[in-house]
């Protein structure tokens, strides 16, 4: 990684080729792809659809691609990207080539690390009409911990892999649904120390609990704009907590009274982005948290009337959004030298720094121009 004071690491959506299950959900050939060309305006304003410029419309299963998207990452100032990890117990993953794949192509020179999205997919949630179950996450204890940590430790061994203090970095998405966690923890802390590292360093997104939520947010107000990470040390591992883009929606049905809900709803919650990003300012209430940004959502492409869109998103209001978090990441200097970008190519979901045909590489050139200020340090 590059030797800023501050580590950029953007989460990286690995579901642009075709699968089985996709093709048995949504249609043969199914990716990202065939909802993002779909999308269309929901009101007067709306830029849809937001189509991709510099990459096209990849496939991963060609390993040309990964490099072009790591060499991209690594010129604009990205120092990692945290891969989406899809591992529903008794051995059953999805979308695990791309990560197998750029194991073994060491073309790909940026480093990485996993985010296991521990959570069960369905229908409702990934565009379908229908609640229903698609595939449901489920744990079997320390074997199928054990089992999981040797698919993962090829991996963790490669001198690409994201460590901290020698400490291997893993996200956790869903941590409270964890029913066992310190097994878990202990079972992954243990073999990490045996496979000759310093222990796990685990991170997870923050409870869905709204009275977690509104006891450990200080700008509850802010809709879209509070995402950050909130850290637990501890002897073993180490958690970090975040409230994220995709847990808005419990805050925003208990600012409603309860009178939303995801499933009847019929037109998009729309915020401003760039209002919000002007003013926004996050104030680090100890030294156990990370800052996590994101540079645009618009979900739309996936959800229809069901969305939730952020308007005026710019690469400006970008920039000045992630340079605020990053000056606030540097005036507290004993946190953990790490930033967090919500997301390298979440297409469907309107998240994305990857060159569009709108702002071309606008996106990345404001990473790279906020990089640059640390280098003047």
């Amino acid at each position: 990684m590059s030797e800023s004071k501050i580590k950029f690491l953007a989460y990286y959506l690995p579901q642009y080729h075709p699968i089985p299950e996709n093709d048995a959900w949504w249609g043969k050939g199914f990716t990202e792809w065939t909802n993002v060309v779909k999308a269309r305006p929901l009101f007067k304003g709306h830029y849809q659809p937001i189509l991709p410029a510099d990459l096209g419309f990849y496939d991963l299963r060609v390993p040309e691609v990964q490099r072009q998207q790591a060499q991209l990452a690594q010129e604009y100032g990205i120092d990692g990207f945290i891969y989406y990890q899809y591992w529903f117990g008794n051995g059953k993953m999805l979308l695990q080539q791309p990560a197998e794949q750029m194991l073994k192509n060491k073309d790909v020179t940026l480093p990485f690390c996993f985010c296991w999205a521990n959570e069960t997919w369905k229908g409702i949630w990934h565009g379908l009409d229908n609640p229903e179950v698609l595939i449901e996450q489920t744990y079997q204890g320390e074997a199928g911990y054990k089992t999981y940590f040797n698919y993962l430790l090829p991996f963790f061994k490669d001198e690409r892999y994201i460590k901290v203090d020698n400490k291997l970095m893993f996200h956790i998405y869903r941590i409270e649904d964890i029913p066992d966690l310190e097994v878990f923890t202990n079972t992954f802390n243990s073999l990490a120390i045996k496979a000759g590292f310093g222990g796990m360093c685990l991170i997870s997104t923050v409870t869905s609990n709204p009275n977690f939520i509104i006891a450990n947010n200080d700008f509850y107000g802010q809709v879209g704009l509070d995402i950050f990470f909130k850290m637990r040390y501890s002897k073993k591992p180490f958690f970090v907590n975040r409230s994220f883009l995709g847990k808005i929606e419990n805050r925003i049905r208990m600012h409603l009274n309860g009178s939303y809900k995801i499933g009847v709803r019929t037109k998009p919650l729309v915020f401003d982005y760039k209002k919000g990003a002007s003013n926004f300012n996050i104030q680090f209430p100890n030294t156990k948290y990370i800052s996590c940004v994101f540079p645009n959502w618009d979900n739309s492409a996936r959800s229809g009337k069901k969305s939730l869109i952020f308007k005026n998103a710019t690469p400006k209001a970008w920039q000045e959004h992630l340079q605020i978090a990053t000056n606030e990441s540097l005036k507290n200097p004993k946190n953990p030298p790490f930033l967090i970008i919500k997301s390298w190519n979440e297409w469907a979901e309107g998240n994305h720094l990857e060159p569009d045909s709108r702002y071309g590489l606008q996106w990345l050139e404001a990473v790279k121009n906020v990089k640059a200020t640390l280098k003047d340090l």
